[in-house]
């Protein structure tokens, strides 16, 4: 059988033959078993092209911000980030959806827009297992460069070293969705959101030893995580054994009960910024819960957040609302753009140039505001 993305035979699983020259195969430690073979890097001989400049037609933008094409042709972009070389981090889907994964990093701080369709990738296959998750989540860890990976209704994040290792870090979650799902702190340690209830509990990965059944048994709403990853931490994280880091103690927090947590994002000084399904905005400090603000009404789905330099949050709200908001350190809320082409994840550079995925329309958009034009 030859993979339509990396052109490579496979003799049996796990065991890939080189078919073309352009293709390269890395190895895989024992827990990527669960995806297909191999993970590839495609490039061409040829130099990636330069599409021609151009405004990002259809998006409506506030005062004082310009929207142009960024990178074009790349297929179904869903998830954004920074490497600590500057360069933009694409997760993506691909044209045809036959992998888990697409991912492209760009230096955006050449010419612009830039034409992916001849740019390197790697490609992650889909797992061999009945079940084919998707990626859906990003984050990337400036100190080390390695990308970490959430499954998109799945159950557990992997890390992909800078060689393309791919391991899984942690396990055992009950339903992890898509966009900012996952992200990493200050210190390195990996944020996750989950949920608890009868419904998701049915769809977990691993069941619990024997004794340990009722864990968690009483509550039911968000759960967030945040576990050490790095070096010396037993790997992969049972998070379905893991107490959680909100709410402390398993114990439903006072006053109207919480809806999902959507999206999380991370300050530096390790506040946590929790977006639920309704759009309200949470602020949990120290295992503490603060109301922060709440967002346009919607229905927010996939949705990605990132935090600017000056403190302020962006929303990326998904194909429902089709919308990117600032929010202020005080709360504030401003729409920056609408009529967005399914809008997912969003970025920010030093500069405070905002980059937005455009998943329906295969691009990534840039907005700038009056500041740094």
């Amino acid at each position: 059988m030859v993979h339509p993305l990396s052109g490579l035979s496979f003799r049996e699983p796990g065991r890939p033959v080189r078919r073309k020259a352009s293709t390269r195969r890395f190895p895989l430690s024992r827990f990527a078993a669960r995806h297909a073979a191999a993970i590839v890097v495609l490039a061409t001989t040829a130099a990636p092209c330069v599409a021609s400049a151009g405004a990002a037609a259809g998006v409506v933008t506030a005062a004082g911000f310009t929207a142009e094409v960024a990178v074009a042709d790349v297929g179904r972009p869903i998830q954004l980030a920074f490497d600590r070389a500057g360069r933009l981090v694409v997760l993506g889907h691909g044209r045809r959806g036959d992998a888990a994964g697409e991912i492209h990093r760009f230096d955006v701080a050449r010419a612009l827009p830039i034409d992916a369709e001849g740019t390197p990738r790697v490609v992650i296959p889909f797992a061999q297992a009945p079940r084919k998750t998707a990626l859906g989540s990003l984050a990337v860890d400036p100190r080390t460069d390695d990308i970490y990976l959430g499954e998109e209704n799945g159950n557990r994040v992997s890390r992909l070293s800078t060689d393309h290792r791919l391991t899984a870090v942690a396990v055992g979650l009950q339903h992890l969705v898509g966009g900012s799902s996952i992200a990493l702190d200050g210190d390195g340690r990996l944020v996750t959101v989950d949920y608890a209830s009868p419904e998701t509990q049915g769809r977990a990965e691993v069941p619990p030893p024997p004794g340990l059944e009722a864990l968690g048994t009483g509550y039911q709403g968000p759960l967030v995580f945040r576990v050490t990853v790095g070096e010396g931490a037993v790997l992969p994280r049972r998070l379905d054994l893991a107490p959680p880091f909100f709410p402390r103690g398993w114990i439903t927090p006072p006053g109207e009960p919480l809806t999902r947590f959507m999206a999380v994002a991370a300050r530096p000084d390790g506040t946590l910024l929790l977006l639920d399904s309704l759009g309200q905005l949470f602020r949990l400090t120290g295992g503490e819960l603060q109301a922060l603000t709440r967002l346009p009404a919607g229905h927010y789905q996939r949705t990605s957040l990132a935090i600017a330099r000056d403190g302020a949050l962006f929303v990326s709200t998904g194909f429902h609302v089709r919308r990117l908001f600032r929010v202020s350190p005080e709360g504030i809320v401003k729409t920056i753009a609408s009529e967005l082409g399914d809008p997912n994840g969003v970025a920010v550079d030093p500069d405070g140039h905002i980059y937005v995925a455009e998943t329906a329309l295969h691009r990534v958009i840039r907005i700038t505001p009056a500041r740094a034009q």
